[in-house]
């Protein structure tokens, strides 16, 4: 037998490592020059020959129809807060005259009237002196005062005034008809040897609360009227003719 001798060889079995359910997947080994996706697995590898897919796009507004009905009005919305006020805007012009109105009431028209008279004769004493009387005829609504002598307008309007004396013999009778404070009639009569009835009238326009009077005016001359206790012969009339508008 030689000297050489042949090793033995131990042949162990191969044991064959499985990973286990719960572990990670492999990572594959990569270049920096591969692409970063994972490589494709076998059924996402594209299939030589495969048709591509066909996709349809439709652009619906060169597809748009007529112009539909007007649909019925929504219920109207809650009211909204109050806003400031605006400011005052320019004055508008003047509007066009209106139609006239129906005529009034009959019940509704003005009057005033008034005729009183004086009993006594009288003799101016001072240079002006008002003539005032004792006797009421009519007056309407008191517009004359008995206390002052003196009618007080209280409709406007024009109005008819008389007065009449009995002159005095061989003495003056001058008497003046006032509105207000300004004469606006003479009634006179020369001295004589007979007393006569002596007459003055007029209109006047008058505005609310003018008043119309008459006095006495003496001069050099002694200036009277005559009357008695029985017969009236000085008496002062006055009546509304037409309203003011």
């Amino acid at each position: 037998m030689s000297g050489f001798f042949l090793p033995t060889l131990l042949l162990l079995p191969l044991v064959a490592s499985v990973p286990s359910p719960s572990r990670l997947p492999p990572k594959y080994c990569r270049r920096c020059c591969d692409h970063l996706d994972p490589p494709l697995s076998p059924a996402s590898r594209p299939v030589a020959n495969q048709t591509p897919e066909v996709r349809t796009f439709i652009n619906m507004t060169i597809l748009k129809g007529d112009k539909g009905d007007r649909g019925e009005r929504g219920t109207p919305g809650k009211a909204g807060a109050e806003g400031p006020p605006g400011s005052k805007g320019f004055t508008g012009a003047k509007g066009s005259k209106g139609q006239a109105g129906a005529p009034g009431d009959p019940c509704k028209k003005h009057h005033s009237a008034f005729s009183v008279g004086r009993r006594k004769a009288l003799h101016s004493v001072d240079y002006y002196q008002p003539l005032l009387f004792d006797t009421v005829f009519v007056n309407l609504d008191e517009h004359f005062s008995m206390f002052k002598g003196k009618f007080h307008c209280y409709v406007a309007g024009v109005y008819f005034f008389s007065v009449n004396v009995h002159t005095w013999n061989f003495k003056e009778t001058y008497l003046h008809v006032m509105r207000n404070e300004q004469e606006q009639a003479i009634l006179y009569a020369q001295p004589s040897d007979r007393s006569i009835m002596q007459s003055q009238s007029l209109m006047l326009q008058l505005d609310l609360a003018d008043e119309v009077w008459v006095r006495l005016y003496k001069r050099e001359r002694e200036n009277a009227v005559y009357s008695d206790d029985v017969d009236v012969y000085i008496t002062f009339s006055g009546y509304l003719v037409a309203p003011a508008d």
